[in-house]
């Protein structure tokens, strides 16, 4: 994510406590507990999202150095980073935004050795990501991992080294995006509605798994991020 305007102020967590950590732009990987962006009201910036491909071609690691981790972009991309966050906000239009993106990540992928990064993904692994991504979480990791032609457990230590949570954990996070993306809607389902249509087992699969993820109920979190959102 990269602020075009004021830093963003992000704690790893919600109404816990957590510390408020100020970035210009940052990086993160896979995390199991929502992160919260305070602002005043408006917020304007860019957000990338990566795959694991994605992440090591352009960071030259594994996204699983990065899991349950906010780092900020300079660390990773060095002195580019600085220059992608200047022609950013330098940039009056969107679409030359866009242009200045592309050229600064394709230049961060050509760097070095970079670019052989890739090759190391296991096919198996960038196939089960796909393959968990485009069911949204609904499917058997076992499943997965037999037509693979691998354990579920050999799965599970690969994916985990490679993307930094489970197969089983990376499609609950899944699950819970989409009953996020449903309870969101102008017009949202009703809970129940909302759990079976995103492959839950009941609506109380779903609120622990929300509460796990959130640290809200449900029903909280609709009232303080829906409701006070529209007023």
């Amino acid at each position: 994510m990269i602020s075009l305007s004021d830093p963003l102020e992000v704690a790893a967590g919600v109404d816990d406590g957590s510390p408020v950590t100020r970035f210009g732009s940052v990086a993160g990987g896979l995390m199991c507990r929502s992160v919260a962006i305070h602002h005043g009201g408006r917020l304007q910036g860019v957000q990338v999202a990566l795959t694991p491909l994605g992440a090591r071609a352009v960071y030259g690691m594994p996204s699983a150095e990065l899991a349950h981790r906010l780092v900020p972009l300079d660390e990773l991309l060095g002195a580019l980073a600085g220059e992608l966050v200047d022609r950013l906000r330098s940039a009056t239009t969107w679409a030359a935004r866009f242009t200045a993106l592309d050229e600064l990540l394709l230049r961060a992928v050509g760097r070095g050795a970079r670019g052989d990064q890739v090759s190391r993904v296991r096919p198996e692994v960038a196939e089960a990501w796909r393959r968990l991504v485009a069911a949204r979480g609904c499917v058997q990791v076992g499943a997965v991992a037999a037509e693979l032609g691998w354990s579920r457990r050999y799965l599970t230590e690969r994916f985990r080294g490679e993307v930094g949570l489970s197969p089983k954990t990376f499609a609950r996070v899944l699950r819970f995006e989409h009953a996020h993306e449903l309870a969101a809607a102008r017009d949202p389902l009703p809970w129940g509605d909302v759990a079976a249509a995103s492959g839950y087992a009941d609506q109380a699969h779903l609120v622990r798994d929300w509460r796990e993820f959130t640290g809200r109920s449900p029903t909280a979190w609709r009232r303080g991020e829906v409701l006070l959102g529209a007023g």
